[in-house]
């Protein structure tokens, strides 16, 4: 009997060559905000809040950076489309692996400001990182109406 099962092996190792192989590929997640990338307004602006109810992500489409590679990091603005219009918003979590003591979020979170810098909404609605405090002067307003830190 332990015959048979030998010839089965065998004959799956023979043919082993002959089986179509197939590569699979995985991309790792951006460590940036790119063009067309898709995020979530986490302010309680009213189109921020339109948006979300109707499930529509909002969607980068320049991002305010000099140098030769503009891809966004967290505390850069970004120019992004909301229900068909253009609006200006600071970037406040990313899912990408970040440096140490900096926070992975499990989206990517963006709130709506003013063409003045003042922000659309009265409150943040997610947890904002502490180390957009050293950022600058242009996040103080957002970091203002923001009521939880991580």
């Amino acid at each position: 009997m332990a015959q048979p099962t030998l010839t089965r092996i065998s004959l799956l190792l023979n043919n082993l060559g002959q089986c179509s192989k197939r590569n699979l590929f995985t991309s790792t997640p951006n460590q940036w905000i790119c063009k067309q990338s898709r995020l979530r307004v986490v302010d309680n602006s009213k189109i921020g809040k339109e948006a979300m109810t109707e499930g529509k992500k909002v969607k980068c489409i320049h991002v305010y950076k000099k140098g030769k590679v503009s891809d966004g990091q967290l505390g850069d603005k970004i120019l992004v489309t909301i229900k068909g219009q253009m609006k200006r918003a600071y970037v406040v979590g990313l899912v990408a692996q970040q440096r140490p003591m900096v926070p992975k979020f499990d989206t990517n979170n963006v709130v709506l400001v003013e063409n003045n810098g003042n922000p659309s909404g009265t409150r943040v609605v997610v947890p904002v990182p502490n180390y957009l405090r050293s950022k600058g002067p242009e996040l103080a307003k957002i970091i203002a109406i923001s009521s939880r830190y991580v």
